[in-house]
């Protein structure tokens, strides 16, 4: 993958056209990957991570999960046993919108994993919440099959592939 830097700077039409979006910088990363990229497969949820248990028990086939979680700060989307979910059923990383938690476990893993932050809660377990809708990360949304491009200096929303 080419340094999220280069593709901006490759593809400055495509910013000022709203193809190509970056997300405000808000993350911090976790995961053996420091870089990932591929196709958005999108969940909405709120203080419930059901629907994200259910997507990475799925083949990812190299997608990136990316969580609205809302931008809660009061419990954790995608903990240690969801990181090695994830990696065994080919996710290439996750971006949660919200918390993770058992970190040193998730740096194991080999996925790239961006969040708000770290909190040690669980989510409840309601079931509550959509998939493959738009969403949002911040103030960028995100469709399902969108492209996402992600690295140590920051996170690339695309409505095509930019390589």
């Amino acid at each position: 993958m080419k340094p999220t830097t280069d593709l901006c700077d490759a593809n400055e039409n495509l910013i000022a056209q709203g193809v190509l979006r970056v997300v405000e910088p808000m993350f911090q990363s976790w995961g053996k990957k420091a870089a990932f990229s591929g196709q958005a497969h999108t969940l909405k949820v709120f203080e419930d991570n059901t629907l994200v248990r259910a997507a990475l028990e799925k083949d990812g086939s190299g997608k990136v999960l990316v969580v609205d979680g809302g931008g809660s700060k009061r419990c954790a989307l995608v903990g240690g046993n969801l990181g090695v979910l994830a990696e065994k059923n080919n996710w290439a990383g996750v971006v949660v919108y919200g918390c993770v938690r058992d970190t040193l476990e998730l740096n194991a893993c080999d996925i790239g994993v961006r969040a708000l932050a770290a909190h040690p809660q669980k989510s409840e377990k309601r079931g509550a919440g959509h998939e493959n809708i738009t969403v949002a990360l911040g103030h960028v949304r995100v469709s399902p099959g969108n492209w996402i491009y992600a690295d140590e200096d920051g996170v690339l929303v695309s409505d095509q592939s930019v390589f």
